[in-house]
């Protein structure tokens, strides 16, 4: 008999769109499959629908803030339900773009440099912090906030409008400033204890944000295989291994790199990889031989095992 299946799609974020096309994929797939599934939004009925439901598994497919952060999960483990992706503490660490970076420096891991800006600093929106900014950065930087995925609201900026877009991620509080390295853009995926693979984008646009990753129309160029030595293809595998395994991860995670002057900067690691048309943990199990349904039930059985 097939499990049932508890899909949580939507959300609250800023990705909730994302979620719900993840969402109806898994979906789509699971019933083709003959398995027992339904979606469900992460609002206040949610404990009523795991307590009517049942599921084996919920197989979690929120993105961002809420879904992805450690906040659905310890509701999860609270009503003692087996949930697919890494748990509380890994979340939680992954979403924290100071503290994962703060993981990588410490265990040798390169990764961009950064400042964290405070909005009600004593540092104000003013030619001092233009010039703060460049002494350790140097311009061009990437602004971004601390607890966002999918690039929500990141901008490379100059000096000329640095300020005004810093300005624009005023309702965040707090932001990183990061170091922008140019190169080439390269994704690891991480199945478990598995080295699953890696491919290349390059975005027509700036760099690979929200849009480039979800709008067919920005014709971002997927290169898999990568073109890289095998000395070299297994240093990106294995620091985004070495990523997955210091966070605490479990199932499947996507860590983004940019590849430099024969160096690879760590710049995130995903827990919740999307698993939409366009998504790119998908695309490089297909290159591995791995059809759609059998990654999505990889990732159930895993979940199965581990909770």
């Amino acid at each position: 008999m097939k499990k049932r299946i508890l899909i949580l799609g939507g959300g609250i974020s800023k990705e909730r769109e994302i979620s719900l096309v993840t969402a109806k994929e898994v979906y789509k797939e699971l019933k083709k499959n003959k398995y027992n599934v339904i979606i469900s939004e992460p609002n206040n009925n949610l404990q009523n629908t795991i307590r009517k439901f049942k599921p084996n598994i919920v197989f979690n497919a929120l993105h961002g803030q809420f879904g992805e952060d450690g906040y659905i999960q310890s509701i999860l483990e609270s009503c003692k339900v087996k949930y697919t992706h890494s748990g509380v503490l890994a979340s939680s660490i992954a979403m924290d773009k100071e503290i994962s970076k703060k993981i990588y420096i410490k265990n040798k891991i390169l990764t961009p440099k950064y400042i964290k800006f405070f909005f009600n600093e004593k540092d104000k929106l003013n030619k001092t912090l233009i010039e703060k900014v460049h002494k350790k950065l140097k311009f061009p930087v990437v602004i971004k906030p601390i607890n966002e995925g999918s690039s929500v609201n990141v901008y490379i900026s100059n000096k000329k409008n640095f300020l005004k877009n810093l300005y624009k991620l005023l309702s965040y509080n707090e932001v990183l400033i990061e170091e922008f390295i140019p190169g080439r853009e390269i994704q690891v995926a991480i199945l478990g204890d598995k080295k699953l693979g890696a491919i290349e984008l390059k975005p027509k646009r700036k760099f690979y944000d929200y849009e480039a990753k979800y709008n067919p129309k920005a014709k971002t160029k997927h290169i898999i295989p990568v073109k890289l030595s095998k000395k070299k293809l297994n240093e990106v595998l294995s620091i985004g291994m070495k990523a997955h395994k210091l966070i605490g991860c479990m199932g499947v995670t996507r860590s983004d790199f940019k590849f430099y002057n024969g160096k690879f900067y760590l710049l995130e690691t995903n827990t919740q990889p999307g698993m939409t048309k366009l998504s790119l943990v998908p695309e490089i199990a297909a290159y591995k031989g791995m059809s759609f349904i059998e990654l999505i039930e990889w990732i159930l059985k895993d979940a199965s095992k581990r909770r």
